[in-house]
């Protein structure tokens, strides 16, 4: 038996950590002297903290690791590789959002040293006004917060697509948000994802067509608040209003696009004549 603080020692995790593992149910001391309360972990023991200290540098969180130790022997190497597998995605992801960001800060570094203004890009920001037609659409609609964005998106696509192959129903367009909050809360927001179909069935509803302004952006996610602005200045500037909620059509699927460089995300707001 090792006390808790060989455990601690030999693991490099705090003894207060290991506490609050115990807490948590992630790993128990295999004896507690009932007279001193000290703790005493098991050699075998060691082999599950470092697995738990494993998962834990590969970004899984206590709830995720916790799951994975609590699951049945005959199901744990292949519940364990398809979280391996997820969480490597996620990771890519993340990877190429930051080589985005780097190759996007090498850009402004070298306009500011040619003294060109940082911000010169929305001049570059084309807006078309454009007259969509009536989509029927296949929705889900959620209160979305900004943190559930990412996973979000992924999930309820995929929900949209499952059932839709199960419907047989006819795809007429790629996957599209429409966003309903009036303003933007970091705790939740009214989002509906969409994807335009053919029949109209349970679960379908009508989106109107009309006069909207437009931009398509290639590039991250993260440059749609700059359209956004760009899109705002300009109804504004050229005399129209917004008539109802703003949306996102996905030229590049969420799902099969991750690098940054090839997203290509059209942005619609329905507007009228003031």
């Amino acid at each position: 038996m090792l006390s808790i603080g060989e455990f601690s020692k030999i693991c490099e995790v705090s003894t207060k950590t290991l506490r609050y593992y115990d807490e948590i149910g992630l790993i128990h001391p295999d004896e507690i002297n009932p007279e001193n309360g000290y703790r005493y972990y098991s050699i075998r023991q060691l082999k599950k903290m470092l697995l738990i200290n494993r998962l834990k540098s590969y970004h899984f969180s206590l709830e995720e690791i916790k799951a994975i130790l609590e699951l049945e022997e005959d199901q744990s190497d292949e519940k364990l590789c398809s979280a391996l597998n997820r969480k490597r995605r996620e990771i890519q992801e993340k990877l190429n959002a930051f080589e985005y960001t780097l190759k996007q800060m090498s850009n402004d570094i070298l306009n500011s040293e040619k003294g060109i203004p940082i911000m010169s890009y929305l001049d570059n920001i084309e807006v078309q006004l454009v007259e969509t037609q009536p989509m029927n659409i296949f929705y889900m609609r959620q209160m979305m917060s900004s943190d559930d964005y990412i996973a979000g998106y992924g999930k309820y696509f995929s929900r949209l697509y499952d059932k839709i192959a199960t419907e047989k129903l006819t795809m007429l367009g790629t996957p599209m948000t429409i966003y309903h909050s009036p303003e933007y809360n970091p705790a939740g927001n009214d989002t509906e994802f969409a994807i335009w179909v053919e029949e109209t069935v349970k679960g379908t509803r009508d989106l109107p067509g009309g006069l909207c302004a437009k931009s398509v952006v290639q590039g991250s996610y993260s440059e749609l608040t700059s359209v956004y602005a760009k899109l705002r200045e300009w109804v504004e500037n050229e005399g129209y209003e917004l008539v109802k909620s703003p949306y996102e059509v996905y030229v590049t699927d969420p799902k099969q696009s991750t690098v940054p460089e090839d997203m290509v995300t059209e942005v619609y707001f329905p507007v009228k004549k003031k």
